[in-house]
């Protein structure tokens, strides 16, 4: 079965949207293949590779990306998700041939307990998410 493709965006591609990419590659790593991107790519937080690191999951070696250069590439989505509050999230390109775009709104966090709290609310999504795209194959 071919994976489905998913990348998530974010304003600095640093916190959110890395362990978003992180956690549906940990959690959906049998259907899905996730990506993450920046309007204005930043640099990895290392508040979000130790928050990761925390539940089992390895960021460490992540690079931050330019959301243009994946549109560039003209890659395929079956979703875009931003991760990043709802006017920034309209400022996401348009990428020709996605069936869906989602926005999850999540606040910026600057703190490591706001950055665990982020990533646990990240990671409902996350679980929400696969459980509703599993209905969708079922029925």
């Amino acid at each position: 079965m071919k994976k489905e493709k998913v990348l998530f965006v974010c304003v600095y591609n640093s916190v959110r949207s890395q362990m978003a990419e992180g956690l549906l590659n940990h959690l959906g790593k049998d259907r899905f293949e996730a990506e993450s991107a920046g309007l204005e790519p930043g640099i990895l937080s290392p508040l979000a590779v130790e928050a990761m690191k925390e539940i089992g999951i390895e960021i460490s070696n992540n690079k931050t990306k330019n959301v243009l250069d994946f549109l560039k590439i003209g890659d395929k989505y079956g979703h875009i998700i931003t991760v990043c509050d709802a006017a920034t999230a309209e400022e996401c390109p348009i990428f020709p041939g996605t069936a869906k775009k989602i926005h999850w709104n999540f606040r910026d966090p600057s703190s490591m307990d706001s950055v665990r709290k982020v990533r646990d609310e990240i990671k409902a999504k996350i679980e929400e998410f696969i459980k509703k795209q599993s209905k969708k194959e079922g029925s």
